[in-house]
């Protein structure tokens, strides 16, 4: 049940930054048990699939798309499977933030060689971070083969990226703002537009796609 709230998937607005609320608690639970299904379909079990969280969000998600994939497929382990990858000193703009803080990259403890890596973000946007994954990834083994997960495409790529799981597609403005927030993190779960113009309509608001 989301907080301060007596129904569930529908966030109290004192929990919420301002803005339009385009997936409430209820989404984005069907959002990730529909991908972490996909995930299993896709890979033909779970055997050898990895799930590779990228902050700060995105090490959230890849834990709670661990527990959904144990319960679609015992082959997936948790404890084995699961794991984060910081991209900080691999981003194209570090030189213009030199200050920013080093993170933790946290592999199971078999590596990634020869398996299915899944890289869990929560938005999409540009495709640079994923671009600093992909460098890091390369740093630290061979995977059979890389895919991507993502809770949120609101488009916009700078770079011939596209996710290969996604929970919703956002056609958004460059000036909005996409937050998602976690209840881990935030104290609730939400999909939260701002700096939408008021009466705007939200392209598929009430679907997952």
């Amino acid at each position: 049940m989301t907080a301060g709230t007596g129904m569930p998937g529908t966030p109290d607005p004192r929990d919420v930054p301002e803005g339009t609320v385009v997936l409430g608690a209820s989404d984005v639970a069907r959002a990730l048990t529909r991908i972490a299904h996909e995930i299993v379909e896709r890979a033909k079990g779970a055997q050898d699939v990895v799930l590779l969280g990228i902050p700060t969000r995105g090490v959230t998600l890849a834990a709670r798309l661990a527990q959904r994939l144990a319960s679609i497929d015992p082959a997936f382990d948790p404890e084995r499977d699961l794991g984060e990858l910081d991209v900080t000193m691999y981003r194209d703009d570090l030189r213009r933030q030199p200050t920013r803080a080093v993170g933790v990259t946290r592999l199971p403890a078999a590596g990634i060689e020869g398996k299915t890596l899944v890289l869990v973000d929560d938005v999409l946007f540009s495709g640079r971070t994923i671009r600093a994954a992909l460098d890091a990834i390369g740093d630290l083994g061979r995977p059979q083969a890389v895919r991507l997960a993502c809770l949120v495409d609101r488009g916009h790529r700078e770079l011939p990226i596209r996710p290969d799981f996604v929970g919703k597609n956002l056609p958004t403005a460059q000036s909005e703002r996409v937050r998602v927030l976690l209840a881990e993190v935030d104290g609730t779960d939400a999909v939260v537009i701002s700096g939408r113009e008021p009466g705007a309509v939200v392209p598929g608001e009430g679907g997952e796609r």
